[in-house]
């Protein structure tokens, strides 16, 4: 019997699309643990490339992987940075 091997599943590959990524980084901020935001804007950095948004964002790549690391508390102006570098446009509406 052949053995299957499992590829690890990369989010990254899907977020091509500006609107799949609105909706991706909005369902991730929904949730309470703040760790899923982050995983999620470092996926979106990792599909745009990682250089290029660390960069745009006025911050080295070893940085940014560490802003964007579960457990990492980034300050607010390093996430601001990295959501405009991404393009990402950040609004708020009434619960």
């Amino acid at each position: 019997m052949a053995k299957l091997k499992a590829k690890r599943f990369d989010t990254s590959a899907f977020l091509d699309d500006d609107e799949v990524v609105a909706e991706y980084l909005t369902a991730a901020l929904e949730d309470p643990d703040p760790d899923v935001f982050l995983t999620a804007i470092g996926q979106v950095a990792k599909a745009r490339g990682m250089g290029v948004i660390a960069e745009g964002a006025g911050l080295g790549r070893e940085s940014l992987y560490k802003a964007l690391t579960p457990g990492a508390k980034p300050r607010y102006d390093t996430v601001f940075k990295v959501l405009q570098s991404l393009g990402i446009k950040v609004s708020l509406t009434a619960a």
